[in-house]
Formats: C-alpha cells, structure tokens, sequence
C-alpha cells in the first residue's frame, strides 16, 4: 500500500477517525487545532489533541519532524501534524511563534477568512498585500521550524509571502482556480510561483472549491491532480483534502463567523448551496482515500509520480521547513 500524507484535514477527530485513516493507508495528517481562537484557547487545545493522541498512541502520534512520520507509517500509525488556519494564536506577539513551535506546532496559516495585521484573505474585495508584520512572523516561522500555509490567505498576499519567505512556504488545501473557479483557489501565477520557489498544493477534495465534475469519480479528481501538476510541476502537487470529522451546524458557524459577525457568513459555500457540502461521489468515508494512489496511476502517472504526489513531496517541503529534520 502507498503511504499517503494529507497536507490538511479538519474537524473532531477520534479514535474511529485514526483508524479509519490508518486503514486507509496514511502516514501523516496535518490536523487543524484551531481557526479563530487566541492564544489561550489554541492553547487549550493543543492540551485536548495531546490528550487524545496520548489516549491512541496503538494507532497516532505526534510529528514534529519528518523522520516521525516515516517512522509512523513504518509502525502502522497515523502521525498527526499539529497545525492551525490562523495566526490568531501568536496575538501580534512576534515571540510567541517560537514558543509554540517548541510545544510541537508545525503548521500555520497567515490568515483565515478575514484579512488580519498578517496580510488580506481571498474573501476579502482588495488584497492588501502582506503586512510588516507579516513579513516579521514569516521571518520568525522560518527560523522557528514551522511551515508558511496560504491556503485562505489572497492571491497577491500568497505571492508575497512567496518572495518575502527564505523557505519554501505551503498552500495545504486548495485548487487551481483556473480549473475551478472560486476565490478559495489561486491562480497559475501563484501555482508556477510555488513551483519555482520548492513549494506545493495540496489538491482538495472539498465539493465547495472543487466542483461537481471533479468530485464525480476518483479519476475525474486525479485528472483535476494532473493539470495541476501542468501549472505547478510534479514536484510540488501533493494532497489537500481538507476533509473535516464530525462537524454539526454549530462548528460550521464557527468555522465561517467564529466572532467577527452577528450576521450570515457561507465561507465557501454559499446561499444556494448553504451548510455542510456533500463529500465527492468517490469520497464518502475516511477509507476512500485508499482510492488515490490507483486513481492517479489510472490517469496515466508513474510509479515515482504517484509516491511524490502521495507523500514524497510533502516529505521534501517538511524537510525543508521543520525544526530538527535531517536537511
């Protein structure tokens, strides 16, 4: 079986949902500890997801450095990534990053869904570019071992953040907009950046940005993969899938109006297609991900295209990137 790292997945795991991935074949899971919540909060729950890995430890771990996910998929376990999709978590304290990368936080996104001091949001009606304090956090991400996500972060600013980052930076969850268009996904300008720079996609599997004809069959998904890999270039398409565990009404309220609103927000989603999105026809439970790996040898990759795609790229960009690798 290909070992398969997810750059992205959300929601309230539990024991089933690291069973189910690792009948499925992975290795590695960045998890998503937050979106909106401050430093207390995020905090607290990186106590919760200690708790409950310590809890599972027959079936995860925690990664902090790529060797512990290879060695995770070595021992049959599902490594966790600890990531979040907001830099909320610092509260404009450029020395908080370092002190939540030695608590094993390996992941952060610049933005979310808001434009903050960081840099502007794709939802946003002007990118504003990255801030000077943006620039700063980067720095310090850099420094501290932890990887730079774009993924909700505007297309001007992902670029910048591209050039402004001495390491190659991540946007875990997304499309290429030019295959689906919506303002969740970035455009090839970004894309061929990412691959120029040593970056990578992680191709998503979440209806909203990835539409109906790509979520209709692991082939037609694996298709969307390939012209993505024309954009970006092999080296730097992997996997995204952004798919969330047991999430209800209240955590999708959150995820898309956390506090910043009293009114309705749809995210990704919108008025006519409001709520939870259906998963893709070839994704209905956690264990179809075993489906990958052949669907992308079905649309016409080699063995050693399917291994970067799967794992290997992620792998690189980690050993990159991460405190304590190897390189």
């Amino acid at each position: 079986m290909t070992n398969i790292i997810d750059g992205l997945q959300c929601g309230h795991f539990d024991r089933d949902s690291f069973t189910a991935l690792q009948s499925a074949g992975l290795s590695g899971v960045v998890v998503t500890c937050g979106f909106w919540e401050g430093t207390v909060e995020s905090l607290d729950s990186l106590g919760r997801w200690r708790d409950l890995i310590a809890e599972n430890s027959d079936v995860t771990t925690i990664a902090l450095t790529p060797d512990d996910i290879v060695q995770a998929g070595r021992d049959g376990k599902v490594a966790a990534i600890l990531g979040y999709q907001n830099a909320n978590l610092f509260e404009g304290r450029i020395r908080f990053v370092e002190l939540f990368a030695e608590l094993g936080v390996r992941v952060v996104q610049l933005t979310y869904n808001n434009q903050n001091e960081l840099a502007g949001s794709c939802y946003e009606a002007e990118d504003s570019g990255l801030a000077r304090f943006g620039r700063e956090v980067i720095l310090e991400m850099n420094r501290a071992g932890m990887l730079v996500d774009c993924s909700h972060v505007g297309n001007r600013s992902t670029l910048d953040a591209i050039e402004a980052s001495e390491k190659p930076i991540a946007v875990t969850h997304a499309n290429a907009d030019s295959l689906f268009a919506h303002k969740r996904n970035k455009t090839d300008d970004v894309l061929r950046a990412l691959g120029e720079t040593g970056g990578v996609i992680g191709c998503a599997a979440y209806r909203n940005i990835t539409g109906d004809h790509y979520c209709k069959s692991i082939e037609n998904w694996c298709e969307m993969v390939a012209r993505t890999v024309e954009i970006a270039g092999i080296d730097s398409v992997a996997i995204g899938t952004d798919r969330s565990h047991n999430f209800t009404a209240p955590d999708y309220a959150w995820m898309r109006m956390g506090r910043w609103t009293r009114g309705i927000d749809y995210g990704a989603a919108s008025a006519a297609r409001p709520g939870k999105a259906p998963p893709p026809d070839w994704f209905l439970t956690l264990q179809d991900m075993d489906k990958i790996p052949n669907g992308l040898r079905s649309v016409g990759f080699s063995e050693e295209e399917v291994e970067k795609i799967a794992h290997g790229n992620w792998l690189r960009l980690y050993r990159a990137t991460f405190r304590n690798s190897d390189s």
